[in-house]
C-alpha cells in the first residue's frame, strides 16, 4: 500500500479515538428525519452523480451511488459549494438531500477493478448527471446525518444498477489514466486546475487516483478530509515564503445558524479553530479546539475534519493576498443548527473570507469588537486558546 493510503488508515484511526469527546455530543444533535415519499425496490432518475463510501467494517466497505427518484440536472443535490448561495435554509439542503437514495455493495479496499467498483468509478468521474435505473434487494430505510459529511436520505443493499451518459470529465480522466501520478499530486494538480473540492472528493474515494496497483478505496468521510489536508498543505507551504501580514483583520459571516469569526494576525503561519455549540439542547456552552504551529502538524486534529476544512479557506485566502498571517477562527453554532457536513465549515469560513475586512491596530482592539458579537464570553475563548495567549503576552510583555 502506498505511503499515502497507509497516512489516511494511521491518522483517521487514531484521530478517532481523539474525536470521541466532540462526536458524542454531535450525535445528540443528530436529527430523526425520515423522507416523506416511500421509497420502492426499484429507483430510476439521475445521480447528481454522487457516490457514497462507507467505513464501517473497513476493509471491507459498503459503496453505491446516491440516486434520487428525478430526472434531469440534479447537480445541485451534490454541490455543497452552492449551498450556502442557493439555498434559503439547512431546512432546504435536507430537504433535497433525503431525497438521495443509498445503493449499498460490499468491497475490499482493495477491489478497484471490481467490475460495480469500476462502475461506480465511472459514475464518480462524470461530467454531469447520469441517468440511472437501480433496483434493491428491499425498500431503501432510514436516514443518514453526521457532522462530517452531507446527509442522505434511505439505503438499502443494491442488487443490480444500469445507466447511460456517464461523460467522463477531461481532467478527471487525465489523471484516472496516469497510473505513475500519486494520489496526493493527482488531487493538488485537479485543484489548480479549478475543479470543485466535492468533484475531486468523490473521484478520490473511488480509487481514482494513484499510482498502478496501490490505488485504494477510500470512505468518504475521510477522503472529505484527505483532499482537505491535501490541498491546505500545499497552500501553506507556498504561503510560508510569503511576507507577513502587516495588520489585524477580522472576516465575519452568518448563516445557517452558524456565526463565523476569522482573525489574521501579523505573525507567520500558524492556525486555531475554536468552535462553541451554544444552548441547543438547553443552556449547555460546549466548546472545542485545535490548534498547529508554524511547523504544522502531524497528528489528526482531536475536533475532525472541520479543523482541515476551515483551514483550506484559510490558506486559499493568503495564497491570493500573497501573505502568510496567524490565524484564530470562531465558530458559534445556535439553536436550530443541525450537522449536514464540514462543507459548512469551508463555504461559511470562504463567505466569511470575500467579505471586507475590518482592520485593527491591535490584538486587544480586535478582542474587544469580537466580545461585543459573539454569545460565548470571551474569557472562555482566551482560556481555551493557545494561539491568543500566545499573541496577548507578546504584546504586553
Amino acid at each position: 500500500m502506498s505511503e499515502f493510503y497507509l497516512f489516511l488508515e494511521s491518522t483517521f484511526f487514531w484521530g478517532m479515538a481523539m474525536f470521541r469527546g466532540k462526536a458524542r455530543y454531535l450525535e445528540r444533535l443528530t436529527p430523526k428525519f425520515y423522507a416523506k415519499q416511500e421509497f420502492g425496490e426499484h429507483i430510476e432518475g439521475a445521480s447528481p452523480p454522487s457516490i457514497f463510501v462507507g467505513r464501517f467494517g473497513y476493509p471491507k466497505v459498503f459503496l453505491g451511488p446516491l440516486l434520487p427518484p428525478i430526472h434531469g440536472d440534479t447537480a445541485a443535490m451534490d454541490t455543497p459549494e452552492a449551498w450556502l448561495q442557493n439555498a434559503s435554509s439547512v431546512a432546504d439542503v435536507i430537504s433535497f438531500r433525503m431525497q438521495l437514495v443509498r445503493g449499498m455493495h460490499v468491497a475490499e479496499i482493495t477491489d478497484v477493478q471490481d467490475s460495480f467498483v469500476e462502475q461506480m468509478r465511472e459514475v464518480a468521474l462524470a461530467k454531469n448527471s447520469v441517468e440511472m435505473q437501480a433496483s434493491f434487494t428491499k425498500k431503501p430505510r432510514g436516514t443518514f446525518f453526521n457532522e462530517e459529511m452531507q446527509p442522505f436520505g434511505p439505503s438499502a443493499p443494491i442488487k443490480e444498477v444500469d445507466f447511460t451518459n456517464a461523460k467522463m470529465d477531461v481532467q478527471l480522466g487525465k489523471m484516472h489514466y496516469d497510473t505513475d501520478l500519486k494520489a496526493a499530486d493527482a488531487v493538488t494538480n485537479l485543484y489548480e486546475k479549478g475543479l470543485m473540492i466535492s468533484t475531486i472528493q468523490k473521484a478520490f474515494s473511488t480509487g481514482a487516483f494513484g499510482t498502478a496497483k496501490r490505488r485504494r478505496l477510500v470512505p468518504t468521510r475521510w477522503s472529505i478530509t484527505a483532499v482537505d489536508d491535501t490541498i491546505g498543505k500545499r497552500l501553506i507551504a507556498e504561503i510560508k515564503q510569503n511576507s507577513v501580514l502587516d495588520a489585524f483583520q477580522l472576516y465575519e459571516f452568518y448563516g445557517f445558524k452558524n456565526y463565523f469569526a476569522i482573525l489574521l494576525t501579523p505573525a507567520t503561519w500558524q492556525y486555531e479553530f475554536l468552535e462553541a455549540f451554544l444552548g441547543i439542547f438547553g443552556n449547555e456552552q460546549m466548546l472545542f479546539s485545535d490548534y498547529e504551529k508554524h511547523e504544522g502538524r502531524k497528528n489528526y486534529a482531536q475536533i475532525g475534519g472541520c479543523y482541515y476544512a476551515c483551514r483550506l479557506a484559510v490558506a486559499e485566502k493568503l495564497q491570493q493576498m500573497q501573505r502568510q498571517a496567524g490565524a484564530i477562527v470562531f465558530r458559534e453554532s445556535y439553536s436550530g443548527y443541525v450537522p449536514t457536513g464540514v462543507w459548512l465549515v469551508r463555504e461559511s469560513a470562504r463567505r466569511a473570507l470575500e467579505s471586507r475586512p475590518k482592520e485593527f491596530a491591535d490584538v486587544q482592539s480586535a478582542l474587544n469588537y469580537l466580545e461585543n458579537r459573539l454569545q460565548l464570553p470571551m474569557w472562555r475563548y482566551r482560556k481555551e486558546s493557545r494561539l491568543m495567549k500566545q499573541i496577548l503576552v507578546k504584546t504586553y510583555r
